[in-house]
């Protein structure tokens, strides 16, 4: 053969492994550092490199302090804005929401900001830009990953009253197609894990795609013990339920209602996750039967005086520690088809000063809107992976049995 044709083809297969090999490839996976605000209990994901936003898995859209006008208004007659209308909040007065920004003869979307901690809104503008994650392979940060045109909300200062101070804004991790994990995801699977870390000196990880995620020390892969559990999906809703028959103490089922978690006829009931609530919050009657079960488990354990917001504590040397935390009854909270979610000490009980250990979770009162909304602190050092595709969540055991924690994931990059 002739060299010319023979440089050619080698050039050209060259050429063409190039263009594959800069692809975006299916098993990529975005990471980035969750820390925890020790002041609000609230969880922020770190952007941008050092751009930090409270993470809301409930919120269908993520939103950012903008200057006095947005870099890139999106027209009322886009798509995205469409979208984003579809979720419009009450918490903003009709009259604004309804009203028409027009700059120059262009129509600008309007859309809803909500500070569901505060519970506020501030109508605003609908704008995208541009945010840097890092790419891994499941152990280290490997590269820079710039993710164009991600669309996001528009919100002034009057939005951030009872948020961490100096964070840019609020990351929507919802179902809704303008969530943050909606739009980090594109190209890859529909797919985003969380780690939240039960301190804030050492930061936890957020992982969108399909992975894998490894763990320091043991090199752990927590993937592969997850319990999976169907996402419920309320109508007119993105935010995350899941199912739950019962809760048990120490193997023992506590007597409920019949359907006291289910939904009722009027929408109401369900059990919802969130990472804004701290502590798990029960209807009365779930509280008040769990109260009493919790109590009697634990009878011979000298009582303390109760400390808001907890309807029941003890002193924490009488029930003395384990090497991961305090010792208490495993509560078993029963998610059907034999997944069970169980608590232990670290996410059951909470130190408050020296030697007092309450309860942790809340009366929500008898008529609150869900039987149970379960908190962030329920949540810390498991391993939670939203699978959306697949409508489904699955859930580790408490990392601190496979000798790790939520904590335990090296950002140290690599090249």
């Amino acid at each position: 053969m002739h060299p010319f044709p023979l440089l050619f083809l080698i050039a050209l297969f060259s050429f063409i492994s190039l263009q594959v090999s800069a692809l975006p490839l299916p098993n990529k996976t975005l990471v980035a550092p969750i820390i925890k605000d020790p002041q609000t209990s609230l969880y922020t994901i770190t952007l941008n490199y050092r751009e930090k936003y409270v993470i809301d898995i409930n919120a269908p859209l993520s939103w950012r302090l903008c200057q006095k006008n947005p870099p890139s208004p999106v027209s009322c007659s886009a798509p995205q804005c469409t979208q984003a209308r579809s979720f419009l909040s009450r918490m903003c007065p009709p009259a604004n929401i309804n009203n028409i920004w027009m700059k120059n003869g262009h129509c600008h979307c309007i859309v809803t900001p909500v500070n569901s901690v505060a519970k506020s809104c501030v109508p605003e503008r609908l704008t995208y830009g541009n945010f840097n994650l890092s790419w891994t392979n499941g152990k280290n940060p490997t590269g820079v990953a710039k993710l164009n045109k991600i669309y996001y909300s528009c919100a002034s200062k009057a939005l951030f009253k009872s948020l961490p101070q100096g964070v840019s804004g609020v990351a929507a991790l919802s179902r809704a197609p303008l969530s943050f994990s909606s739009q980090f995801t594109r190209g890859m699977t529909k797919k985003f894990a969380i780690c939240l870390p039960s301190g804030e000196w050492v930061p936890g990880v957020t992982f969108f795609g399909n992975g894998p995620y490894y763990f320091l020390f043991t090199q752990f892969e927590p993937s592969k013990v997850l319990s999976y559990t169907p996402l419920l999906k309320k109508p007119n809703s993105v935010e995350y339920y899941i199912g739950l028959k019962g809760i048990s103490i120490n193997g023992k089922a506590s007597k409920f209602s019949p359907n006291a978690f289910a939904f009722g006829s009027n929408g109401n009931g369900g059990v919802k996750l969130s990472t804004l609530v701290p502590y798990t919050i029960l209807r009365s009657d779930i509280y008040k039967t769990l109260l009493n079960d919790f109590s009697n488990a634990t009878k011979s354990i000298p009582r303390a005086k109760n400390v808001s917001p907890f309807g029941l504590c003890m002193k924490a040397s009488a029930l003395g520690w384990n090497l991961w935390n305090l010792m208490a009854p495993t509560i078993e909270l029963d998610l059907g088809n034999g997944v069970m979610w169980r608590l232990y000490g670290p996410n059951s009980m909470k130190q408050i000063g020296g030697d007092v250990a309450c309860l942790a979770f809340v009366d929500g009162g008898k008529t609150a809107r869900e039987a149970a909304v379960i908190g962030s602190y329920q949540m810390e050092n498991h391993f939670l992976e939203f699978d959306l595709a697949a409508s489904r969540l699955g859930i580790s055991p408490i990392l601190f049995s496979y000798r790790t924690s939520c904590a335990d994931f090296n950002f140290t990059s690599v090249v």
